[in-house]
């Protein structure tokens, strides 16, 4: 029978065989595993990995917030959920990022991350601006998109500035 409605077993309800299955699972599990360790060393790449995954969870955090305040209109929600996500990332980024919360404060985590942040906040405030002014489209996600590429261009510079300081005093002083 060359039917698969006829066929019955595993191969019929689109199931993988049990030794696949487990193939897959143990491999998965492998690529897991190594990818876990990477994210713990602490050299740029892990750290950038690590940023990433940050900016990640900010980022939710950010859109909860902007579309929860979009009543108020696009600036305050840009204005509110960026003080709030940037808050989040500036606490995640000293602790897991840069495993700088030994050296580091939170209050000066806080104030240096925040002015850095700070620029984040201006440009995509006026990326929205601009966005508005020229674009006639009302549906959020087209705002969260200029959001995101803004945030994504103002990451990478942050991701170099924060590296810096969060970094070892002595580190900074041969920078």
């Amino acid at each position: 029978m060359t039917c698969l409605s006829l066929r019955s077993g595993a191969a019929a309800r689109n199931e993988l065989p049990e030794e696949l299955s487990r193939s897959l699972a143990q491999k998965a599990q492998g690529v897991g595993t190594r990818v876990v360790t990477r994210l713990r060393k602490d050299d740029a790449i892990a750290q950038f990995g690590r940023f990433v995954l940050v900016g990640g969870v900010s980022s939710l955090l950010y859109a909860i917030v902007f579309l929860s305040c979009r009543p108020l209109g696009d600036q305050a929600g840009n204005v509110i959920g960026a003080v709030f996500s940037s808050i989040l990332a500036n606490e995640l980024h000293r602790r897991l990022t840069f495993r700088a919360d030994g050296r580091v404060s939170w209050f000066a985590a806080q104030w240096e991350g925040g002015s850095i942040a700070l620029v984040g906040i201006v440009a995509t405030a006026l990326a929205l601006g601009w966005f508005d002014a020229v674009i006639d489209a009302d549906a959020a996600w087209e705002r969260l998109l200029v959001v995101g590429v803004v945030t994504g261009a103002i990451g990478m510079v942050r991701f170099v500035a924060l590296r810096w300081v969060f970094a070892p005093r002595s580190r900074r002083r041969n920078a």
